[in-house]
């Protein structure tokens, strides 16, 4: 079936089943299924659609961008980052007149200044930046969270790592991962507590998500966004 709205045109499947509401899923391909009770009239459902318009066309354009993988990323003017969970441009600032090169963000832009316009030496200043706003906004969050738990971790470490967004050792060593910068900041939250629940439970049993539960009851939609955004973190 197809729908028009807003000028925009989207095609759909309705499936019939018992149920009480109607539910829309996107898969990863970006195909739109509506999940309907039966006997409901097509008009309600493309009310539904038209309801949830704008997070539909969201989601299709997410699944359809993380289908084709993550783009070159181009060291120019105007070109978007991700930080704090929203996409912003950078404005590069030639200035060899600076003691170290840096990043600011002010205005809804990121602003790297640089003494040489290289694209290894912005990419690494974008990195020093997230490593530094990464590192402020964990222990900012660890600070916020202290209070539900009796122990404290022994130190907190910003890494590279390819497969994890934390981690918590024996020892109650924390090491989070340099890309949190780019997540929002309730995200960043989110995984911070899962590492300090490791402070009490090492392994992923029961009582593990039992404790990180208690302290965020909406975790999943954090893990969601980060198993649909992790493509997009990159510099």
């Amino acid at each position: 079936m197809i729908h028009t709205y807003s000028g925009e045109t989207i095609r759909f499947e309705v499936k019939y089943k018992n149920r009480t509401s109607i539910g829309i899923s996107i898969d990863s391909y970006g195909s739109i299924e509506v999940q309907a009770p039966k006997n409901t009239p097509d008009a309600r459902v493309h009310q539904v659609l038209e309801e949830n318009w704008n997070q539909i066309q969201q989601k299709v354009k997410e699944m359809k961008d993380k289908m084709h993988g993550p783009q070159e990323k181009v060291y120019e003017n105007d070109e978007d980052f991700l930080y704090l969970g929203n996409t912003y441009p950078i404005e590069i600032i030639p200035d060899r007149n600076i003691t170290q090169n840096h990043v600011l963000f002010e205005r809804e832009k990121l602003y790297i200044y640089v003494k040489q316009l290289e694209d290894e030496k912005i990419k690494q200043s974008l990195k020093r930046f997230y490593y530094q706003q990464t590192k402020a906004l964990v222990e900012k969050s660890i600070s916020t969270y202290q209070g539900h738990f009796k122990t404290k971790p022994r130190s907190i470490r910003i890494s590279d790592s390819k497969s994890t967004w934390g981690t918590c050792d024996s020892k109650l060593q924390l090491t989070f991962n340099w890309r949190l910068a780019m997540a929002p900041r309730d995200v960043i939250d989110y995984v911070v507590v899962h590492e300090m629940c490791h402070m009490v439970h090492l392994n992923h049993d029961r009582s593990f998500w039992r404790l990180v539960g208690k302290i965020m009851p909406d975790y999943k939609e954090k893990e969601n966004w980060l198993a649909l955004s992790n493509w997009r973190m990159t510099v």
